[in-house]
């Protein structure tokens, strides 16, 4: 499905019918990435799972946004499919757009699900500053003209042995990822004020059980569940229990 959204042309899927269960997905992947978790709720919920601006479907955005931006587009979304408040289920990327809407639109989210969710900046050792600072001197020096086609070769050479994964891999999201990855959320977990229950799975690579416990431990009142033997996505890894217990948070009464 579509909707125009900010003058982006914003893709979803849709399944079900009841109370809104908004479904954001991480970095690189889309929509059909939580497709078996969609499946999972839209006995009991109305689920909407987006493409984010800048993948599958949903072109770039206009601009290098921050998780802010990201999150008042899916505010927005809401909206223009008029839904006034939801669940909010995001994973990794889609788990740090989750938490700042929660903070910033306390009002709009029900209940939290935070899966691996990004949103801590770690210690950053020597080596990370010694990779930067490399980058930005190959890119000051050889951005020149005068290099023409060399330097073109030479600074994706620098990019490809200094940048991560997803670096290499964003294209022209590069510099929205670099704003993202930048950014630590921790300041505003005390305004998230929906009952919140964070799934990690202790063989995650990409995001550490620390950023797991800050967040837990900024969050009044949030439940930590550690999945034994789940990688960084555990609805893939053990999907019977994950479906369990993010059926059982969203299903309790009140807020």
């Amino acid at each position: 499905m579509l909707t125009r959204v900010n003058d982006l042309d914003t893709h979803f899927t849709l399944c079900g019918e009841g109370e809104p269960v908004v479904l954001l997905h991480g970095w690189g992947t889309s929509a059909e990435s939580l497709g078996g978790i969609a499946k999972a709720l839209e006995d009991q919920f109305r689920v909407l799972a987006i493409d984010l601006p800048g993948f599958g479907w949903t072109p770039p955005p206009p601009a290098a946004w921050g998780t802010r931006e990201y999150a008042a587009h899916v505010e927005a979304f809401m909206g223009s499919n008029g839904i006034a408040f939801a669940n909010l289920l995001g994973h990794s990327f889609g788990g740090r757009i989750a938490l700042a809407l929660a903070a910033q639109s306390p009002h709009r989210v029900r209940r939290l699900v935070l899966v691996a969710s990004a949103g801590i900046r770690g210690n950053l050792g020597p080596r990370y500053y010694l990779k930067v600072g490399a980058a930005k001197l190959a890119k000051r020096v050889f951005s020149c003209p005068i290099w023409g086609r060399l330097g073109e070769r030479i600074l994706s050479t620098v990019h490809q042995r200094v940048g991560s994964r997803d670096y290499r891999s964003a294209g022209q999201m590069r510099r929205t990822l670099v704003r993202v990855v930048n950014e630590d959320l921790r300041d505003i977990l005390s305004s998230v004020q929906a009952p919140t229950l964070i799934i990690w799975g202790d063989r995650d690579l990409e995001v550490s059980r620390s950023s797991m416990e800050i967040i837990a431990g900024g969050i009044r009142g949030s439940q930590l569940e550690i999945m034994e033997g789940a990688g960084h996505f555990p609805f893939v890894d053990m999907p019977e229990r994950f479906r369990k217990l993010v059926r059982d948070f969203l299903c309790r009464g009140g807020r």
